[in-house]
C-alpha cells in the first residue's frame, strides 16, 4: 500500500515552474532566485504547494538554512499556487487573495501558529495563475498518500502518549480560532445568498455538487445524503464563528507533537463551531475506515467522536450539539470532493469510466450507513 500510485494533480513542469519562479522574485527581490525547490509528495490534492529557499548575494551563507529577523526575507518558504486550470481542476474557483486575507486575519486576531505571509501575485501570468509565498515551517505532517493511520508512518510508529498529546493541541487549534477571531471580521468569508450562515454553507455546496456533475453522471448516494440534511435540520444551529474548513491534521505542521504551523484556508468559511469539528473527526474516521478495509487495525483511539467533543467542551465551554448532522455533512461534502477527485482520474485515463457513479466515492458504504443511521 505504500507504494500505491499518487493520482495525477498538475501538468505543470517543476523545472520550468522554478525558471518562472526566479524570474518573479527578481521583481521583488532584485538578484535573488528559487533553489531546492521541491513538491510535497504526501499531502494536497487541490492547489499546488511549491517549497523552495530563496537566495541572494547579499545574504551571509550561515543564514541560508534559517529564517532571517523579523521583516527581513525568510529563505526557506512555501508557495501556494492556484490547480493548474488544465488538469481538471477540484473547485470551480480559486480565490488566493481569499486565503491571503483569511490567513493575515487569523495571523492578527489569534496565537495560533500561522504562517508569515509575504507576497500575493494576482497576475497569473508569472506562474500561470496567481499565488502567495509564505514564510514555512519546519517539522512533519500526517501524510495523506499513505494516511497516517496505515503502518510506516512517524504518527502510526508514535506512543498511545504523544498521539493523545497531538489531539489535544488539535482540538486546541479548533477551540483557539472558534474563539479569538471576531466573526465581523470574517464578514468576506460569508457565503452568498440568504438565511443563516449554515444554510448559506450548505446551499454553496449544493451549487458545488451541481458543477462536479453537469457534465458527468450524477450521484444517487450525494442526493439521498442532501436529503437527509434536509429532514434532519438543527432546530438552533448555535453562533456563528470563523471556521478553517480543512480542519484536519493533515493541514497542521508539527514541532514533535505541538502544532507549529496551521495551513491551507481555502475552505474557510463563517459558519457554526460545529462544521470544523465534524470534519476533523470524519476525516480521521474516513481514514480509519479505509485502513481497517484493509485489514490493518489503524488507530482506533485516535480522534475518537466523544474525546473530540469532550476536548473541545472543556476548552470552549461550548457543549457541541447536532454532531450527527455536521458529521453526516462533513462525510457528504468529502463524498462530492472525492467525486470531483475520481472524475478527474477518469479524465487523466488513470481509472475507467464507471457504471456506477456511486462507486468512485471511497466512503460509500460509512456514508450511507450514516444516512441509514448505523454509522455510529
Amino acid at each position: 500500500m505504500s507504494t500505491a500510485p499518487r493520482p495525477r494533480t498538475t501538468t505543470r513542469d517543476p523545472d520550468e515552474l522554478t525558471a518562472r519562479l526566479t524570474a518573479w522574485l527578481g521583481t521583488r527581490l532584485p538578484g535573488a532566485r528559487a533553489t531546492r525547490t521541491t513538491v510535497p509528495g504526501s499531502n494536497g490534492m487541490s492547489s499546488e504547494t511549491l517549497l523552495f529557499d530563496i537566495e541572494h548575494p547579499e545574504t551571509p551563507p550561515p543564514k541560508l538554512s534559517t529564517a532571517l529577523e523579523q521583516g527581513g526575507t525568510p529563505v526557506r518558504c512555501a508557495l501556494r499556487l492556484a490547480a493548474d486550470p488544465a488538469a481538471y481542476t477540484v473547485f470551480p474557483r480559486y480565490d488566493m487573495p481569499r486565503q491571503y486575507r483569511t490567513m493575515r486575519l487569523v495571523a492578527a486576531h489569534t496565537d495560533l501558529p500561522v504562517p508569515r505571509t509575504l507576497w500575493l501575485e494576482e497576475d497569473p501570468a508569472h506562474l500561470g495563475a496567481p499565488f502567495f509565498v509564505m514564510a514555512r515551517a519546519d517539522g512533519r505532517v500526517p501524510p495523506d498518500v499513505m494516511p497516517y493511520t496505515y503502518e510506516g508512518n512517524w504518527l502510526s510508529a508514535a506512543t498511545d502518549t504523544e498521539r493523545d498529546h497531538l489531539e489535544a493541541a488539535s482540538v486546541g487549534v479548533l477551540a483557539r480560532l472558534h474563539d479569538q477571531v471576531p466573526p465581523a471580521e470574517a464578514a468576506f468569508l460569508s457565503a452568498a445568498g440568504t438565511g443563516s450562515a449554515l444554510q448559506r454553507h450548505v446551499a454553496a455546496q449544493r451549487a458545488y455538487y451541481a458543477w462536479v456533475v453537469a457534465d458527468t453522471p450524477r450521484s444517487p448516494l450525494i442526493e439521498r445524503g442532501f436529503a437527509w440534511l434536509a429532514d434532519h435540520w438543527p432546530a438552533d444551529p448555535g453562533e456563528t464563528v470563523l471556521t478553517w474548513g480543512d480542519a484536519r491534521i493533515g493541514n497542521i505542521v508539527y514541532d514533535g507533537f505541538e502544532p507549529a504551523a496551521v495551513l491551507d484556508w481555502e475552505m474557510a468559511a463563517l459558519g457554526p463551531r460545529e462544521l470544523d469539528l465534524g470534519w476533523m473527526i470524519y476525516l480521521h474516521r474516513f481514514f480509519q475506515d479505509l485502513t481497517e478495509g484493509s485489514g490493518q487495525r489503524g488507530l482506533p483511539g485516535f480522534l475518537r467522536r466523544d474525546a473530540v467533543e469532550s476536548r473541545y467542551a472543556r476548552l470552549t465551554g461550548h457543549t457541541p450539539r447536532d454532531m450527527e448532522f455536521h458529521t453526516l455533512y462533513a462525510a457528504l461534502r468529502h463524498a462530492v470532493v472525492m467525486l470531483r477527485v475520481a472524475y478527474r482520474q477518469v479524465h487523466f485515463g488513470e481509472v475507467p469510466v464507471p457504471e456506477d457513479a456511486d462507486a468512485l466515492i471511497l466512503h460509500r458504504d460509512s456514508l450511507e450507513a450514516m444516512i441509514e443511521g448505523r454509522y455510529w
